[in-house]
């Protein structure tokens, strides 16, 4: 057995530990995308590429039905052409484009998922319409400015040291979005200010919850602070994942969900980066082992104070994992018309064994808000923020987006 192989079999445990995408070849090669993608490079790289395959699965089974706009692939395809022999071509040939060392193992993978299929045109074409679909994408992402070089500068002062690890994602403020008009099209006002009474309420609260031993941190909240380390695809596709199988989605429906679901998760990476990097607010660790240069009596220094975990290397403001969730629900939300859900059940690499549970979309911003604060990472305001943020970007991407074509919107009473 191959490393990738071996690598894809166990990401796919986590991926979908609960429920089985095997009845939907959109949610079963997403698991598989995100299998391969998530160990290979860091969070918002890999929530780009899920977005790229999820958006090759949509235009090729779009193709066949056309019963919305198309992403981006504009030709039809021939009657009759196989749905899940396109989307999972696509998908193969997405992931074989990213990550030309694991194509042997994909194409293994993808002989497997088209053996039950009839051969003949139907087949044929279906992957010919794949392939061509990946090929459409994966050229116009090719030059979105994600992976630029990074030139990001250290604030200092002649001779004076500073730590040196590399920002992540200092590049994503200029890169290409999926959707949304540019990187700033929702960036929020500026952070409370260092002498305001929502800062000391703020710094106070995650300087007592968010210290790695907090003894006013409960170990529900502890265990929920660890949930959420996980990052990325393989912490937010699981959601979607799971919705298209308990609503029993036909499979051009489970395309459109999981492209505007990965799509609007990716811009608000970029979103989210544009305004980190815009206010380069100091997080809690610098804040509180700094407390005393404020000239505020309300914030007092700790002068060893950690975190939970290692602090991510990019600016606090806004939350990075709150844009995420807010984009989720609000994607969910617009396509499914209600903040409730069937239950989906979320694991976590970062927390084995340890299951969470969700039927409504509110209380899961709400727990990775929570999450955040708990952790040590994110200030109560940046959580809302970020919360706030995303439910935009999720509602703007569905309303702009692989929209119902005039025929479908009529036949759904305009929905």
């Amino acid at each position: 057995m191959s490393e990738i192989l071996r690598k894809l079999l166990v990401c796919l445990s986590f991926a979908s530990p609960i429920t089985s995408a095997s009845a939907n070849v959109i949610a079963d090669w997403d698991a598989k995308a995100v299998a391969i993608i998530a160990p290979a490079v860091p969070a918002p790289l890999s929530q780009r590429e899920a977005a790229i395959v999820n958006v090759a699965m949509f235009d090729a089974v779009n193709a066949i039905e056309q019963r919305y706009q198309p992403y981006l692939f504009k030709q039809g395809a021939a009657p009759g052409t196989s749905q899940e022999a396109a989307a999972a071509a696509a998908a193969a040939a997405v992931i074989i484009g990213l990550h030309p060392e694991a194509a042997g193992d994909i194409k293994t993978a993808l002989g497997k998922y088209l053996a039950p299929i009839a051969d003949g045109p139907a087949k044929v074409e279906g992957v010919k319409l794949g392939e061509a679909v990946a090929a459409t994408i994966l050229q116009a992402r090719a030059t979105d400015g994600a992976t630029a070089p990074d030139a990001y500068r250290p604030k200092t002062r002649p001779g004076v040291w500073v730590p040196t690890p590399m920002a992540v994602a200092s590049t994503w403020p200029n890169m290409r979005p999926f959707a949304v008009g540019s990187s700033s099209q929702f960036r929020p006002g500026p952070p409370p200010a260092l002498d305001s009474k929502e800062w000391v309420a703020d710094y106070n609260e995650i300087k007592t919850f968010g210290s790695k031993t907090s003894a006013s941190r409960s170990p529900q909240q502890t265990e929920t602070a660890r949930f959420w380390l996980a990052v990325g695809p393989a912490a937010y596709h699981q959601v979607p994942r799971q919705l298209v199988l308990a609503r029993k989605m036909d499979i051009l429906d489970s395309a459109r969900l999981m492209a505007l679901y990965a799509v609007a998760l990716t811009d608000s990476y970029i979103a989210v980066f544009d305004a980190k990097y815009h206010y380069e607010l100091w997080r809690p660790i610098t804040a509180i082992r700094n407390g005393n240069i404020e000239d505020n009596a309300a914030t007092k220094r700790e002068a060893t104070w950690q975190p939970i975990d290692n602090t991510p290397m990019h600016p606090e403001y806004p939350c990075a994992h709150c844009i995420n969730a807010g984009a989720a629900a609000g994607v969910i939300d617009a396509v499914l018309g209600s903040r409730t859900i069937p239950e989906v059940a979320m694991t976590s690499t970062t927390a084995p064994g340890v299951i969470h549970r969700f039927t409504n979309l509110d209380a899961f911003c709400e727990e990775v808000s929570n999450a955040r604060v708990w952790a040590g990472f994110h200030y109560r305001f940046s959580t809302v923020v970020g919360t706030a943020m995303g439910r935009q970007i999720g509602d703007y991407v569905v309303q702009n987006v692989m929209q119902a074509t005039a025929q479908r919107a009529v036949a759904s009473g305009g929905r």
